[in-house]
């Protein structure tokens, strides 16, 4: 049961590190200006819904989605998208996903735990079909990036031609996640516990039920948060188990993690992804977990992958 399996994993994860970050560091997120966003656009999805997206266009053979973490959207990876962008290295979407964003139609929940993977793919699919003949590389930034790995093991894998992964969240019981992944998560760990029980006898009706909170500062607050989860949005947000679902990757992958991060541990990042045929992993000086997507060595570096 892939879901108790996550609730023991948030016990212990990172429990053998003596030294443990009490946090995230939200100073580290940069203002945003209206200027700098590009506008809120849409995309269909299978089952008709519209959907937000920001793209920021570029003359580019390649497309790069790029999804936001946990209980934000994707207004933060503005310096990114724009960087990369102008460089010429990729034109960026940027999805507000499915019960996140400004006005979701539910806020922290979906309709079923593999939703996230089939809406991800629609926005492939609209890339491709706006930029035919692009590459279509899928990325994500920590809880983003767990989302890009359970794509690159669902059955859309074949949409991607690449996998970016900023300090990506591989698991609550991965060897990369510290305890509480930096303290800001909380789990209701009975909840989690009993939900995934009857999910072992195909019992589903529950799973609105809510199973994670998020305890984002007030200062940094601005009304379009979502800091509670459901079970079936928290466990569609996450990996099945990484390494399943990288064992059949053989596209590139670039994983990029900050040497502060105060949600994972920098240095198990390479280790936990040495089975990926085609895998390069840096360890970005001085950089934390929040300030890790706007960082220009981050972009450069992007940049320089995305090239070659």
């Amino acid at each position: 049961m892939r879901g108790l399996a996550l609730a023991i994993g948030l016990t212990c994860a990172g429990c053998n590190e003596s030294e443990v970050p009490v946090g995230l560091d939200f100073k580290a997120l940069p203002p945003i200006t209206e200027s700098e966003l590009a506008p809120l656009g849409s995309y269909r999805t299978r089952d008709g819904d519209e959907l937000p997206v920001r793209h920021y266009p570029a003359e580019s053979e390649t497309t790069l989605l790029l999804v936001h973490g946990s209980a934000y959207h994707s207004r933060y990876l503005a310096p990114l998208a724009q960087r990369l962008a102008r460089s010429g290295a990729a034109r960026v979407y940027t999805p507000d996903l499915r019960g996140h964003g400004q006005s979701p139609e539910r806020r922290g929940d979906i309709d079923s735990i593999d939703q996230l993977e089939d809406d991800l793919a629609d926005l492939a699919a609209h890339a491709r079909e706006q930029h035919p003949g692009s590459r279509v590389v899928v990325g994500g930034h920590s809880s983003g990036g767990g989302l890009a790995v359970r794509f690159a093991g669902s059955r859309h894998a074949d949409l991607a031609d690449g996998t970016l992964l900023l300090a990506p969240f591989l698991g609550h019981d991965a060897p990369t996640t510290r305890e509480n992944a930096g303290g800001w998560a909380h789990p209701h760990l009975p909840v989690i516990i009993g939900l995934s029980i009857l999910n072992g006898f195909g019992i589903t009706a529950l799973h609105g039920v809510t199973a994670l909170t998020f305890d984002m500062p007030e200062p940094v607050r601005d009304g379009t948060e979502t800091l509670t989860y459901s079970f079936r949005l928290m466990t569609g947000f996450a990996p099945r188990d990484y390494r399943q679902d990288l064992s059949g990757v053989s596209h590139p992958v670039l994983a990029l993690i900050g040497s502060e991060d105060e949600a994972f541990l920098p240095g198990q990042l390479a280790p936990a992804l040495s089975s990926v045929t085609d895998a390069e992993v840096e360890i970005m000086p001085g950089i934390g977990h929040l300030d890790l997507p706007s960082a220009p060595a981050t972009a450069d570096t992007i940049t320089r992958w995305l090239r070659n």
